[in-house]
C-alpha cells in the first residue's frame, strides 16, 4: 500500500514524498529506519492502471518460498547471510524479486539489519514474516526462523492453490457456456426471427425475451463491451477498498458450501500464525495483530484487533475467542484453552493448525467430486431451456404447416 508522508531530517529540513508498507505502522517504520523524523503519514489509494501495472510486476509467494527455504539452507549450512544473498541473487529468476535481493545485500553491507531491510520491501514481505525475523535476530536462530517461514508458506501455497483448482473447472465451463450463449443470442436468433414473423407464429415469453436480447446484442455489442469493462472496473476499484473487502469476504463466508471451506482456511491461517510467531517470543497480543494483517480476510482481521484489544486488557484469549462463534469453532476454543492452562499455546494451536489443514484437505476433495455433476445438471438446465425457447415456436409451425 502506498503512502504520502511528511517528515523532518536530522538537520530539521522538512521532506514530503512516497513509502510503500503493509499499513500506516509499517510505513513510519520505514521512515523511522531511515533516520526521518515523521509528521504524517497519509494512505493513498492507487489507480486502476497502477494496480494493472502491480500485478504484472507482483512477486509471487511461491517465489518468497522458494527464496526463503534457499536463504534458510544456505545458512543452516554455515554460509554468511552476505554471501547467501549475494548466491541467492545469481539464482533468482524472478527479476523484480532479484532486484530486491540485491537491495537487501546493500542494505546488510551498509550496516542493517535482516529485519530493518526486509521492513524496506514490505510489498514483498509481510508483517508476519518480518516480525518473525526481528525476533530471531535476537535469539540467533534466522536460519530455524527461515525453515518456519518456508514450511509455512508452503502449507499457505498448498491450500490456496487447492482451492482455487476446485473453482477453475467450475469456472471455466461456466464461461464456455455464456460464450456460446452470446453466439447463439448474436448470430442465430436475429436469423430466424423473421420466419416466426412471417408465419405469424404465437411466441413463448422466454422466446420473445431471448430473440430481443439477440437483436439487442447484435446491433449495440460494443456498447455493451465497454459498458461491462466499466461496470467491472468500477466493481474491482470498490473491492479493493476496505468497505468492497469486507462486503466481499462477507459475501464469501455466507456460501452455501465454499464459505465452509474458507471458514476453516482461515482458521487454519490464524492458528498456524500464532502458533510460529509464539513460538519465535512475540507476545500474544502482538501476535494477534501481526495475524490480523496477514490473514487475508478484512471480516477476521477485524475481529481479531478486537480480540487483541480483550487480551491487552488482560483477558485470556480463549475468553476472547468465545465471543466469535461463527469465526472460530468451539474446537479451537477448546485447545486453546488447554494451551492456556498447561502452558503449551503454540502447540495446542499447531495441533488446531494440522486439523482443521486435514478438514480443509477433505472439503475439497468432496467439492472436486460434487462440482462436476452439478455444474453438467445446471448447464444442462440452461441448455435445454435454451433450446426449448427455438425448438418449441418451430414445432408450432411445422403442425400450423400440416
Amino acid at each position: 500500500m502506498k503512502f504520502h508522508y511528511t517528515s523532518r531530517t536530522k538537520t530539521g529540513e522538512l521532506q514530503a514524498g512516497f513509502v510503500e508498507g503493509i499499513n500506516r505502522e509499517a510505513a513510519a517504520n520505514v521512515l523511522n529506519s531511515h533516520g526521518l523524523y515523521v509528521l504524517s503519514v497519509e494512505p493513498i489509494r492507487s489507480s486502476f492502471g497502477e494496480f494493472f501495472t502491480g500485478f504484472f510486476r507482483r512477486v509471487k509467494k511461491s517465489d518468497v518460498m522458494i527464496f526463503t527455504r534457499q536463504l534458510s539452507t544456505m545458512l543452516e549450512a554455515g554460509i554468511a547471510l552476505g554471501d547467501s544473498l549475494k548466491s541467492l541473487y545469481n539464482q533468482t529468476r524472478n527479476p523484480i524479486l532479484r532486484e530486491i535481493v540485491l537491495e537487501i545485500s546493500l542494505d546488510i553491507d551498509s550496516g542493517l539489519s535482516l529485519s530493518q531491510s526486509m521492513e524496506r520491501q514490505s510489498a514483498v514481505f509481510n508483517d508476519f514474516y518480518i516480525s518473525l525475523i526481528r525476533t530471531a535476530e535476537v535469539t540467533g536462530s534466522i536460519d530455524e526462523a527461515m525453515a518456519f517461514l518456508a514450511d509455512h508458506l508452503e502449507k499457505e501455497i498448498t491450500l490456496v492453490s487447492q482451492v482455487k483448482n476446485a473453482l477453475i473447472y467450475p469456472g471455466l465451463v461456466f464461461g464456455l457456456f455464456l460464450v456460446v450463449v452470446f453466439i447463439l443470442l448474436t448470430v442465430v436468433f436475429p436469423q430466424i426471427q423473421p420466419i416466426f414473423e412471417d408465419a405469424n407464429v404465437e411466441l413463448p415469453f422466454v422466446t420473445k425475451a431471448l430473440l430481443g436480447t439477440g437483436v439487442f446484442l447484435a446491433k449495440w455489442w460494443i456498447v455493451v463491451l465497454v459498458l461491462g469493462a466499466v461496470i467491472i472496473a468500477i466493481i474491482v476499484d470498490y473491492l479493493r477498498s476496505r468497505e468492497g473487502r469486507a462486503v466481499l469476504d462477507q459475501l464469501v463466508l455466507r456460501l452455501p458450501v465454499f464459505g465452509k471451506v474458507f471458514h476453516k482456511l482461515y482458521v487454519v491461517r490464524f492458528s498456524s500464525a500464532m502458533s510460529i510467531l509464539i513460538k519465535g517470543g512475540i507476545p500474544i497480543s502482538q501476535a494477534i495483530e501481526i495475524t490480523s494483517h496477514n490473514i487475508q480476510s478484512a471480516v477476521y482481521e477485524e475481529a481479531l484487533l478486537y480480540i487483541a484489544e480483550g487480551v491487552k486488557r488482560g483477558e485470556l484469549l480463549s475468553s476472547t475467542l468465545l465471543n466469535y462463534p461463527d469465526y472460530f469453532p468451539s474446537l479451537v476454543v477448546q485447545m486453546t484453552s488447554v494451551g492456556e492452562s498447561t502452558g503449551r499455546l503454540a502447540d495446542m494451536l499447531d495441533r488446531v493448525s494440522t486439523f482443521y489443514t486435514r478438514e480443509v484437505d477433505a472439503l475439497i476433495g468432496e467439492l472436486v467430486e460434487l462440482i462436476q455433476p452439478a455444474i453438467m445438471i445446471v448447464i444442462g438446465v440452461l441448455v435445454g431451456l435454451l433450446f426449448a425457447s427455438v425448438l418449441l415456436p418451430i414445432f408450432n409451425l411445422a403442425q400450423q404447416g400440416f
